[in-house]
């Protein structure tokens, strides 16, 4: 069988055609049924692909929500370990701390607790699980109850000595509160840790609903 070449442009793809060809109707339906089953192959890795490609995604949502709780639950750990001597609150006073406004309460709900500040703290800008600038009581019953602790790092030193970059600790960025504010002080980062109580709402979540001042 000769064969020669489709005249096509130059650059064009080159191809090679018999130069007769005689195809009968039962060569036609073997070539109709094989590219029947060969559609039907690619359909069938499409489809293949597609569903490893949603598993994949899947899964690797799946890994970040698993990798985020864990690195929550491990920041609320360290915060226990590194706060456990303040369950009384003596021994807080004894390391500098002391109240600050009272208990605070939501307007609509939740509430925070009262602060207890270490002014050192506050002013040199630490940033360590086991060093809040503030630790969060619930007045219940003449007793102060540990629930929680407050980072708060003041936003314009903060920013000049970390390249105008928020603070991050173990995973968790810093919200920032504006000048003004409810507490009459400079612009600052704060983040909510409640190591000591749970909250329904997530436990860097500012407002707890599982605290309250009603025992103030």
């Amino acid at each position: 069988m000769k064969l020669k070449r489709s005249s096509k442009s130059e650059g064009s793809l080159s191809t090679t055609t018999p130069s007769s060809v005689n195809v009968t109707g039962k060569n036609q339906m073997k070539i109709k049924t094989k590219f029947g089953l060969l559609a039907g192959c690619l359909i069938f890795a499409c489809a293949a692909y597609s569903m490893a490609q949603g598993n994949s995604t899947h899964n690797s949502e799946n890994g970040q929500a698993v990798h985020e709780h864990a690195s929550s639950a491990t920041l609320v750990q360290l915060v226990r370990k590194g706060t456990k001597q303040y369950i009384d609150v003596n021994n807080a006073t004894a390391a500098g701390y002391g109240p600050f406004l009272g208990c605070v309460a939501g307007t609509d709900h939740g509430a925070m607790g009262v602060h207890y500040v270490n002014p050192t703290l506050l002013g040199n800008l630490t940033l360590d699980p086991s060093q809040p600038q503030a630790l969060i009581y619930e007045p219940a019953g003449g007793k102060m109850i540990l629930v929680g602790v407050e980072f708060i790092l003041d936003s314009e030193s903060w920013l000049a000595a970390n390249n105008n970059t928020s603070p991050v600790l173990d995973g968790q960025v810093f919200n920032f509160v504006g000048f003004p504010n409810r507490f009459s002080i400079n612009s600052f980062f704060e983040l909510h840790v409640w190591a000591w109580r749970d909250n329904p709402q997530g436990a860097f979540v500012d407002w707890n609903n599982d605290v309250t001042c009603a025992g103030e």
